[in-house]
């Protein structure tokens, strides 16, 4: 049976008008010495038609090479493709090459003396709205960038193909990082943090971190997209999550840009152009991941996203502004540390258990090979009485305990519920938690910090620092 997803006709209109309209207005960009950002979204409908297209076709070529896998919260449990998170990077991939000259056309061509020579320079001062074009050292920036999520997503094929221990692959973002923190270090190498006001009096403003600050970075990179990988298991959750993270991101971006002559400009609009064609690839694949989802995406799209999370948080300047946005993952990552460090049993695949019966999704369960230690049944019956864990117990002894994942908590408070329920409830959360982090960035920050750099003027920016 053919897994290869027809295309309708009337997705063959829609994709076609998308792909020239899209074409027009690169074209009327390029000719006319527009904004690039306008470009960035031509570029990044033609790559959603790309995505959509390409994971229509190439079903049946995944799956002859092992890219399958069985959807186990259906009843029929039917195979489907697997790994199209692959797909969705190299197209997005492309798109950033082929994205490349509108930005740095610029400098790299009409700032030069001769129309290129490389070896003279000439400086031109930029007002108004024309200023969307970057100096070399933001080119260095793009590069590294691409130069990371280019790694990272081969490394996420190599765990799709290879399914590397998660003691061994947690620490793959970080090696994928290195060229961003290379060039990070070399070109800018900005290390310091603004301090709480509270605490200026005996640190000063600005507190330097030195080699702290690349630690942190490091830690940002590993964080994001392990922090989706394990945030993920029924249809449409880790594309859903991505999603909402990217648009609350662009959202806050689109209040720097529209700010006249602010200083921070141009590190929000390089988070512009790199997150606006990955909503675009996202989307195709979402439209295909959602429930009752004909693929799967694979560990590669979550490394993927999540290093593209991480790039524009540490290259923007906004890494704490990107945390917030990643409440619900954070909050996950917490609540599974017990199972990811050993001390409660951790199976290999924590999703939500179906039931072939009803229909419905209940919470999985991780099972005692012998009793737990007094101290942990202890924290256990604490928890489960705090409805924060699901305990089954024989003869006065813990011998099963609900997996600790949101998914799981979220069965345990609500009850068992259809996979494309839980979904929806969980991505509804996403989008109020993203709303109430960059509500907390822009307002309550104010409690911490004496400023909200949004309102910063030329005058009283420090660029020397880390944004709030």
């Amino acid at each position: 049976m053919s897994s290869n997803t027809e295309i309708t006709p009337a997705w063959h209109l829609f994709l076609f008008t998308l792909v020239g309209a899209c074409s027009g207005l690169i074209y009327t960009v390029f000719k006319g010495d527009g904004e690039p950002l306008l470009a960035s979204l031509g570029f990044s409908g033609i790559a959603f038609a790309a995505t959509y297209c390409m994971i229509c076709w190439l079903g049946d070529a995944f799956k002859r090479v092992g890219f399958k896998g069985r959807d186990r919260s259906k009843r029929d449990q039917r195979e489907i493709p697997e790994t199209m998170g692959a797909v969705c990077a190299v197209i997005y991939l492309f798109t950033m090459i082929l994205f490349l000259p509108f930005p740095f056309y610029e400098y790299l061509v009409k700032s030069t003396s001769g129309g290129g020579n490389r070896d003279l320079t000439v400086e031109e001062t930029y007002t108004g709205r024309t200023l969307h074009r970057f100096p070399h050292n933001k080119l260095g920036e793009y590069l590294s960038a691409l130069l990371s999520l280019q790694s990272m997503a081969i490394l996420g094929v190599a765990d799709d193909l290879f399914d590397i221990r998660w003691r061994h692959k947690l620490f793959l973002p970080a090696i994928a990082a290195i060229p961003m923190l290379v060039v990070y270090y070399v070109d800018f190498g900005v290390t310091n943090v603004v301090v709480p006001f509270r605490l200026q009096p005996y640190l000063g403003q600005l507190l330097n971190l030195s080699w702290g600050y690349y630690i942190y970075m490091a830690l940002v990179a590993i964080f994001c997209p392990n922090a989706i990988n394990i945030y993920a298991g029924i249809n449409g959750l880790e594309v859903g999550q991505s999603i909402v993270v990217a648009s609350a991101i662009i959202a806050n971006d689109m209040l720097y840009i529209s700010v006249p002559g602010h200083p921070a400009t141009s590190a929000h609009l390089l988070s512009l152009y790199f997150l606006v064609p990955f909503l675009g690839v996202s989307l195709a694949l979402w439209l295909h991941n959602k429930y009752p989802s004909k693929v799967f995406v694979g560990d590669t799209y979550c490394y993927f996203a999540g290093m593209t999370f991480a790039v524009v948080g540490i290259l923007g300047h906004f890494s704490k502004t990107l945390l917030l946005c990643f409440l619900p993952q954070l909050f996950n990552a917490a609540y599974s540390l017990p199972q990811l460090l050993h001390i409660v049993p951790c199976p290999r695949h924590r999703m939500p258990k179906f039931n072939p019966r009803t229909g419905l999704l209940h919470a999985s369960t991780a099972t005692f090979k012998s009793p737990p230690r007094p101290v942990i049944a202890t924290i256990l019956r604490l928890l489960s009485k705090l409805r924060l864990v699901q305990l089954h117990e024989q003869d006065g002894e813990i011998v099963e305990c609900s997996n600790l994942t949101a998914m799981n908590l979220f069965l345990v408070h609500f009850g068992p519920m259809r996979e494309d329920r839980v979904t929806e409830w969980l991505l509804g959360i996403q989008v109020l938690s993203c709303a109430v982090g960059l509500f907390v960035r822009h307002q309550l920050a104010l409690w911490v910090f004496p400023h909200d750099n949004l309102r910063f003027s030329m005058g009283s920016f420090m660029p020397a620092a880390e944004a709030v």
